[in-house]
């Protein structure tokens, strides 16, 4: 273990080390993920963003058949204020059993697991295949997931569960919120601020809009269902960033709302969505009293589908089987688990590390993760190597550790 444990280290300080913040691209990444699977004889395959300069992996170690395990995971990462870190966001510094480092968490330390294990997958005598994958843009709703998950079933072989290895402290999440981005922009008719009567200013329409959407937030928090697991237990909506105008004399022409809701059931997101186009369809014929050429147009940057709870879930059986009959847990957060669940394929999500760490200045990994990360990789391989029960997919036994 102590050799996988550095190997781990190292390859995690090659993955910082491309800094593959979500507005850039992620190919160098990929290419040094091809290659080290690529040397175990993994059959490697890549799926391009069809306008950036971004790419999705998908490896399959082992034999060409049904029944095998995802091991997922997503490339990119949050921007990284340098000002506010103590080190370079993007080289790796090991302080305190830790490893620091923009993504380090969220989630390379995963990646650089599953790397790591690669040459363990290749030399086992695997029944089930395990299958890599590694995604563009999770962090601006989820754009690269589906374009793997569709490949991976138009391709086949079709597995039988997904882990996708979020940073949960390798707790067994199977529910989450979903996760829905919108990207708002209102377009009013500027003027000079001495005669705002003239021109429909973006800006103030805006403010309404926002009060709104906070609103609809307020009557969520009454539609929380009985039992919710969930913290805060409601639906949410959040106002992230706003944006417009030029100066203080100039009725501003246009403004921008990026605003996010996180639903606990679809019937929530439903109600957010009606509700948002009567305030749409509302503001925007107060706006053409004045003009024609206004518009308010809402699109949609990312709508992806939280993980829905279900007992008798293969991923829930196999991740019990891996890391002992613990219980379950839910989280707010969203994941790539929702999509692979939506296309068939059962998930759960467990990953090294605290989600606590992520997004933040000194963003750091616990190498303790990074081990129990590897332990429950050893056992996946031992699982995976066993002869499958009649009328199952993943074998499914006792946690011999």
């Amino acid at each position: 273990m102590t050799d996988l444990r550095n190997e781990t280290m190292l390859i995690l300080g090659d993955l910082i080390g491309f800094p593959t913040v979500t507005s850039d691209s992620n190919r160098d990444l990929i290419a040094y993920a091809e290659s080290k699977l690529a040397a175990v004889g993994a059959t490697v395959s890549i799926t391009r963003h069809p306008e950036e300069d971004k790419a999705n992996l998908l490896a399959t170690i082992g034999p060409a058949v049904d029944g095998g395990v995802v091991l997922s995971g997503h490339t990119d990462v949050v921007p990284a204020d340098e000002d506010a870190w103590t080190g370079a966001p993007f080289v790796a510094m090991r302080r305190d059993q830790r490893i620091y480092g923009r993504g380090a968490v969220d989630m390379k330390g995963f990646i650089a697991c599953v790397l790591a294990m690669a040459p363990t997958f290749a030399s086992a005598d695997l029944r089930r295949p395990i299958h890599v994958a590694l995604t563009f843009d999770e962090e601006v709703g989820c754009r690269g997931a589906p374009i793997l998950v569709s490949d991976l079933l138009r391709m086949g072989p079709v597995p039988a569960a997904a882990i996708v290895g979020e940073p949960t402290e390798m707790a067994i999440i199977d529910a989450h919120k979903g996760c829905y981005e919108y990207t708002t922009t209102i377009t009013g008719l500027a003027g000079h601020g001495s005669a705002p009567s003239l021109g429909v200013n973006a800006v103030q329409v805006a403010s309404r809009y926002v009060s709104r959407l906070l609103e609809l937030g307020r009557m969520l928090e009454h539609r929380a269902p009985v039992g919710s697991p969930y913290d805060p237990p409601h639906t949410t909506i959040n106002v992230g960033v706003v944006s417009g105008g030029t100066a203080r004399n100039v009725v501003a022409g246009e403004c921008v709302i990026e605003w996010e809701m996180r639903p606990v059931t679809r019937s929530d997101s439903e109600f957010v969505l009606a509700g948002v186009e009567a305030v749409e369809e509302e503001l925007g014929e107060e706006m053409r009293r004045v003009s024609d050429d206004v518009s308010i147009v809402t699109r949609t940057e990312g709508a992806v589908d939280g993980l829905e709870s279900d007992p008798a879930s293969a991923a829930v059986a196999l991740g019990r089987a891996l890391l002992g009959d613990q219980p379950t847990a839910v989280v707010s957060f969203g994941t790539e688990a929702g999509i692979y669940q939506a296309a068939g394929i059962p998930a759960i999500v467990c990953g090294p590390g605290s989600i606590d760490m992520a997004h933040r200045p000194d963003e750091y990994i616990e190498i303790s993760e990074l081990e129990r990360c590897l332990e429950m990789l050893a056992v996946l391989t031992t699982h995976l190597s066993a002869v499958p029960r009649a009328g199952s997919d993943v074998e499914v036994r006792s946690n011999p550790g």
